[in-house]
C-alpha cells in the first residue's frame, strides 16, 4: 500500500508538481526583481559620480556582473523544474518591489539602493528557501542558500563602507 506522500503526483526529477509550480513562480518574481537590480546596478555604475568614482565605478561592475551570472542561474532553474523563465520588461515590472533607482549620482545614495535592493531579494529567496526544502528540492534549496550567503556578505560590507550598523 502506497503512502500518503507516495500517492501525491511527482515529475521527472522526483518533487511533487502542485508545489513546485508553487516554487517556478516564486522563482519567476526572484528573477524580476534580479532583472530591476541588475539594471539599477548598470545606473549606478553609468552614473556615479564624486571622489570615489573610481572604486565605485569598479564595484558596481563587479556587482552587476554577479548579478548577470544570478540571472542566468535562476531562469536555468526554472527551465530544469520544467518552467518558462519570465523574460518581458512588462513582467519584470509588474512582479518587482525592490526601489527602481534613477539618476542616482552620489556614493551614499547609490549604496543604500544596493543594501535595500538586496533586503528585497533576500525576503524573497528565504521564502523560496523555506518551500523548497519542505519539498526536498535540493537544486533550489542549493542556490538560495548560496544566493543568501553572498548577499548578506554584501550587505555587511556595504554598511561597513557606508560606517552604518547592520
Amino acid at each position: 500500500m502506497k503512502t500518503k506522500e507516495e500517492n501525491k503526483a511527482t515529475n521527472i526529477l522526483g518533487l511533487p508538481v502542485k508545489e513546485t509550480e508553487v516554487i517556478a513562480a516564486e522563482l519567476n518574481i526572484l528573477l524580476s526583481n534580479f532583472q530591476v537590480y541588475y539594471q539599477n546596478l548598470r545606473g549606478l555604475h553609468w552614473n556615479i559620480r564624486g571622489k570615489r568614482f573610481f572604486d565605485l565605478h569598479v564595484k558596481f561592475e563587479e556587482l552587476y556582473n554577479d548579478a548577470q551570472e544570478k540571472i542566468d542561474l535562476v531562469a536555468e532553474r526554472i527551465l530544469t523544474l520544467g518552467f518558462t523563465p519570465l523574460h518581458t520588461f512588462d513582467d519584470y515590472i509588474k512582479n518587482n518591489k525592490i526601489d527602481v533607482g534613477r539618476n542616482i549620482t552620489k556614493d551614499t545614495e547609490a549604496v543604500h539602493l544596493i543594501i535595500s535592493s538586496l533586503s528585497s531579494l533576500l525576503k524573497i529567496e528565504r521564502v523560496i528557501l523555506d518551500e523548497s526544502g519542505n519539498i526536498g528540492d535540493e537544486g533550489t534549496n542549493s542556490m538560495m542558500s548560496d544566493f543568501i550567503t553572498e548577499q548578506e556578505k554584501t550587505i555587511w560590507m556595504m554598511k561597513a563602507w557606508s560606517e552604518e550598523e547592520i
